[in-house]
């Protein structure tokens, strides 16, 4: 079972952002940028493109309207997307407040919230979603 597996089963808590029968979206706790959110099918398959084509039709519709919230949530030219999944072994992917390309470099250093401060960004996007 991934972590990401125990996250969507609640043995391991996260900061959810919205959740349906094929998905669940939490904050990343090692954040690139402030607002950084994960999207993870909730069928535990490692590459994104091994999804089942309905899963990867309604992975982009699941996230538009979390993409949405982000950019009006955080001071940002766009909300990134990007797919890297060398960390855990389960398809995922990042949404991230971005003003430039850099801001997607997955070398950059890794911010850190205190819960407080990670209980305000999940409210700000929660509070701007459709």
């Amino acid at each position: 079972m991934s972590i990401f597996s125990k996250i969507i089963a609640g043995e391991i808590p996260s900061y959810k952002i919205k959740e349906d029968d094929y998905f669940y979206a939490f904050l990343d706790i090692n954040p690139l940028t402030k607002g950084h959110v994960l999207v993870v099918p909730k069928i535990e398959i490692d590459k994104l493109f091994d999804l089942p084509d309905d899963y990867l039709s309604r992975l982009l519709l699941f996230s538009k309207p979390i993409a949405k919230a982000i950019e009006l949530s955080f001071e940002c030219n766009r909300c990134g997307i990007s797919v890297v999944g060398l960390e855990v072994p389960h398809a995922h992917l990042h949404l991230l407040p971005i003003n430039n390309a850099n801001d997607l470099n997955f070398t950059n250093a890794k911010l850190s919230f205190d819960v407080i401060e990670m209980e305000k960004i999940k409210q700000a996007i929660i509070s701007n979603l459709d």
